[in-house]
């Protein structure tokens, strides 16, 4: 039997799904904070001279990028508590579903943000490096001052598509029991038998619609404000 069509239950539950996206911008952030930390890792491996380091900075970067995010996921929630108790003897399968979701898509957004890393240090012309170097600047002097704010700059809009990419990997949560905004939505369907289920999704779409184009718009700004900036040297 085909179920009917309110589009005016759109409006009304939108309301029931905001107070969720908490959740969701947690999970995004603490994934963005893991993917920069162990994805600057892998961007030195992948830069480095030495064979070894590079090598498997390289495997770990293709074997995260060939992994689907819902079997990352799951990998995660089901053999990491079996690992730490065959290891550490430790229990943690009563830990919080969002340290899970955030492990998981963290370790997949390492790669993008390695790769990103990677490929905008080289775009900064080698001459500045060694400019730097010859004005008296340490080696470290010349990376944070001189070549990581361009190597910034240049990231800007990869990096804000990897972060839209996220947003949306991160409704997978709920497929582990996480209550988050696409949960909520899931559960709502669910509380109402199957009801309203067009109507929730279109719900979900319009929410995940609005932030990709709040943070697209946020990228934007962030490169156009330090654009001036590089302009204005460049003068």
């Amino acid at each position: 039997m085909d179920r009917p069509f309110y589009p005016e239950k759109i409006i009304s539950i939108i309301p029931e799904l905001l107070p969720y996206l908490g959740v969701t911008f947690e999970i995004m952030l603490g994934t963005i904070i893991t993917g920069l930390f162990l994805g600057f890792f892998l961007a030195r491996g992948r830069l480095s001279k030495k064979k070894v380091p590079r090598k498997i900075a390289d495997f770990i970067v293709n074997a995260f990028r060939c992994t689907p995010a819902i079997v990352m996921l799951f990998v995660i929630f089901y053999g990491l508590p079996n690992l730490f108790w065959a290891i550490f003897k430790i229990d943690i399968n009563e830990w919080s579903k969002g340290f899970y979701v955030i492990t998981a898509l963290g370790l997949l957004f390492s790669a993008s943000a390695s790769e990103i890393m990677r490929s905008s240090y080289l775009a900064v012309p080698a001459g500045q490096r060694e400019a730097a170097l010859t004005s008296g600047l340490s080696e470290s002097q010349a990376f944070t001052r001189i070549m990581l704010p361009q190597a910034f700059l240049v990231s800007l809009p990869n990096l804000g598509n990897s972060v839209i990419a996220l947003l949306k990997e991160g409704s997978l949560a709920f497929t582990i029991g996480l209550v988050d905004v696409m949960g909520k939505g899931n559960l709502f369907i669910s509380m109402n038998f199957g009801a309203f289920a067009a109507e929730t999704y279109i719900a979900l779409a319009i929410i995940y619609w609005v932030l990709t184009i709040v943070i697209e718009q946020i990228f934007k700004f962030a490169e156009k404000k330090f654009s001036k900036g590089r302009k204005a040297v460049s003068k």
